[in-house]
């Protein structure tokens, strides 16, 4: 009896102390809908990246993140130390958050559904992410001995290698389709005092010290082939010359862009001639300098403009400027300019007075007001392409937007370049696979992260264990939970597909046909095909003397 007593005493104290807790947890909010008890789960297991597991389906059948970790050259010795699938997956899920900064990663340490779902053991800190990236690609600038000097060389040479082969298995089968290689250059502003940071050309803060992104993209798709991080001076094209030569020397004559486009920055002689000793077709445009002018100056009056489209004439002429090695064709390209202008202009005056006058300019004046470019290619494409091509160049500005405002390339700073690189690298990476995935969703056009993330990755999600399966109960928050529902199914068509026709195929072999699958989905969801026109293989013109 009495040890009956004493059990019956210890589950009252135990049910009284659980409900105790349970009302000492519940707050009452007074807000403008009414009072609402509020109690927090301490034991629940959810997420707010709910349509992870869509994601992760795509990642698993394609292979791309088990490929990604087995060729980590990252090993540790420590037994304390954390697992290599748990850093680049902590990596993943920051980069695919939108995050900008290490310490934000503290934001996903409490959730406890993502790394169950990309296999791992847990969310690793900010710090042991920092510290397993100077593991990866340690400082080389550092004073250290001969001997330490040749062996963080060496890392750093397994580390690049090892991203650059990831970052090109992400987009080497579209290049087998006709494709643009837009080169140019972003500038990452920076706050601190980090290696390379330095003051040079900042369009947006100038004075401020900054590091230059050398990037080289897949026109069109916005893919990134490769991006490197130079120092905040080096943002000319003399510096993104030598990766563009050696990424062009790599690609087998399949695989070759039809051309290869860019800025003034580079149509200069010296990125000129290396184009044309490896035989590449190239569309670049051409400062103005006293030379060009005067070619403006004499085609201005011809009367064999022709309308190239969306309001631009072009006319073809040859140019030879000093210093270069022989002429090249050009083609000066001029529009219209519309709307009401006003010239701002300083006319000196007695002693230290300067009067300030304005010049309008009225659309209604019989005055042609026209903005000129002019565009120098070795190839024989018509007028009506070149206007198209040199119109589509704008959309390579478009994908620097979004993978510095929307993606990390304008953050996951440090004080060395190597991580910086190596960072900028890892953020290719992981936009190039979710271009990919919402392609997939959505071929008839691309979405910005801005859109495509709530879309396809938020969600509430509560993970439950019942005999034996976990299964993910998603709520959609998203207003367009049809259409949600609608680019999943594309996607999970698209992944059977896979698994149906070649179940016996390795994981990289499924991911080239993947690859082949959605491209064919982009060509057969475009209205209106104008890139088989525009990029079959051209004809280089021969240099004249």
């Amino acid at each position: 009896m009495g040890e009956e007593d004493f059990d019956q005493k210890i589950l009252a104290k135990a049910v009284g102390s659980a409900v105790h807790d349970q009302e000492v947890e519940i707050q009452r909010v007074m807000t403008p809908g009414g009072k609402f008890q509020v109690r927090w789960d301490e034991v629940g297991s959810a997420t707010a990246l709910g349509q992870l597991a869509f994601f992760a389906e795509f990642l698993e059948v394609s292979g791309l993140f088990e490929r990604w970790v087995d060729g980590c050259p990252m090993s540790y010795s420590s037994p304390n130390a954390p697992e290599v699938r748990d850093v680049l997956g902590t990596w993943l899920l920051s980069i695919l958050d939108g995050q900008r900064r290490y310490a934000h990663i503290a934001g996903l340490r409490g959730d406890a559904v993502a790394p169950q779902i990309l296999n791992m053991s847990k969310i690793v800190s900010d710090e042991s992410l920092r510290r397993a990236l100077a593991h990866l690609s340690p400082c080389v600038g550092k004073r250290c001995s001969e001997t330490e000097r040749e062996k963080r060389e060496a890392q750093l040479a397994k580390s690049a290698a090892w991203m650059e082969a990831t970052l090109a298995e992400s987009t080497s089968e579209a290049l087998y389709t006709p494709w643009i290689l837009d080169c140019d250059t972003t500038i990452k502003l920076l706050y601190g005092h980090q290696d390379g940071a330095e003051i040079s050309y900042n369009p947006r803060k100038p004075g401020r010290p900054s590091h230059a992104i050398h990037t080289y993209w897949i026109g069109n798709v916005r893919m990134v082939l490769d991006a490197e991080v130079q120092s905040g001076k080096s943002h000319t094209a003399k510096h993104s010359l030598p990766r563009l030569r050696s990424l062009l020397e790599g690609l087998p004559p399949e695989k070759r862009p039809r051309l290869v486009r860019g800025d003034c920055a580079f149509g200069n002689e010296t990125v000129m001639v290396e184009m044309e000793n490896l035989a590449q077709p190239y569309l670049f445009k051409l400062r103005q300098s006293a030379g060009v002018k005067r070619l403006i100056e004499r085609q201005w009056s011809r009367d064999d403009w022709e309308n190239v489209g969306q309001g631009f004439y072009a006319v073809e002429a040859e140019l030879k400027l000093s210093g270069w090695s022989h002429t090249r064709r050009v083609v000066v390209v001029r529009r219209s300019v519309k709307g009401s202008l006003v010239a701002d202009a300083k006319v000196s005056g007695k002693g230290k007075k300067r009067q300030q006058s304005l010049q309008f300019a009225d659309a209604h004046q019989p005055v042609n007001i026209w903005e000129y470019a002019v565009l120098i290619t070795n190839t024989d494409f018509d007028l009506d392409a070149i206007g198209q091509l040199y119109r589509d160049r704008a959309d390579c500005e478009n994908g620097f937007d979004e993978i510095k405002n929307q993606w990390g390339w304008g953050g996951y700073t440090t004080q060395d370049m190597e991580r910086c690189n190596l960072s900028a690298k890892a953020v290719a990476l992981v936009y190039n696979w979710w271009s990919w995935y919402v392609r997939l969703a959505h071929p008839k056009k691309r979405l910005e992260a801005i859109t495509s993330r709530p879309l396809l990755l938020a969600g509430i999600a509560r993970l439950t264990h019942h005999s034996g399966q976990a299964r993910l109960l998603v709520t959609i928050t998203h207003a367009a939970g049809d259409q949600v529902k609608s680019m999943i199914a594309n996607i999970r068509k698209g992944l059977d597909h896979i698994l149906r026709t070649a179940p016996q195929l390795p994981k990289p072999d499924r991911w080239r046909s993947l690859v082949r699958y959605i491209v064919a989905k982009i060509i057969a969801a475009k209205s209106h095909v104008q890139l088989s026109r525009l990029l079959a293989p051209p004809v280089m013109k021969g240099a004249t003397g």
